[in-house]
């Protein structure tokens, strides 16, 4: 990828736009190839620059698109052409079904954060690094509101509250050791939550964090 990560950036508010380029270029990490306002320009963009990552809100006008979803079925058609450049979807809704939607493929190279996310620019690089290395990222606001709503279901064979702590840092796309750190826990203590985790949504043990995010879905998903 070289020495930065080069992105294009999708929104239909040139001040939203430009705002979030200048962000992402003031860190040196990022390198915004071009910027574009809608999904067809978006798809075009693509094709012609082959970037390491999209950063994409989720509405855009125009084209034949789902409204409402439009940086969605971008999305999934960008991984389609190009499997090697990983997405963040920007989004102003934290309803599960949004989030859902985007990995219904597959979570290897996504990533679905709430815009607010923007002005934390740590949170945003983190997405746009876990997406170009293969990760996934799902916001943890959406894990948040989902495992309320599933503690609520009653699941005969739920994780205990420390699995569930772990459960929503491995959201965040982070590391067994980064966990350990948030959560004042050893590695080892880490790694077997994580092991537990796997074992009680019957996902095989992975190291990978699109793995990771998977069996955040696989609890949450209704």
């Amino acid at each position: 990828m070289g020495d930065t990560i080069r992105a294009v950036l999708a929104d239909d508010h040139y001040l939203v736009r430009e705002g979030t380029r200048q962000l992402l270029e003031t860190s040196g990490e990022v390198t915004v190839v071009t910027t574009v306002g809608d999904a067809d320009q978006l798809l075009d963009a693509v094709r012609r620059l082959r970037p390491d990552v999209v950063v994409t809100d989720i509405r855009m006008p125009g084209g034949a698109w789902r409204q409402g979803f439009e940086g969605i079925d971008a999305a999934h058609h960008v991984r389609a052409g190009h499997p090697g450049v990983g997405i963040v979807v920007l989004s102003q809704y934290s309803d599960a079904l949004f989030a859902l939607e985007l990995f219904k493929h597959g979570t290897e190279g996504l990533a679905y954060l709430l815009k607010d996310r923007v002005g934390d620019l740590d949170e945003l690089l983190g997405a746009i690094r876990a997406v170009a290395a293969g990760g996934s990222v799902i916001d943890p606001k959406v894990v948040e509101g989902l495992m309320a709503r599933h503690d609520v279901r009653g699941e005969p064979e739920s994780l205990t509250p420390r699995e569930r702590d772990v459960l929503r840092e491995m959201a965040h796309g982070r590391s067994n050791g980064a966990i350990a750190r948030a959560l004042h826990l050893s590695v080892s203590s880490v790694e077997k939550n994580v092991n537990a985790i796997f074992t009680k949504l019957g996902l095989e043990n992975s190291g990978d964090v699109h793995r990771r995010v998977a069996a955040v879905l696989a609890y949450l998903r209704p």
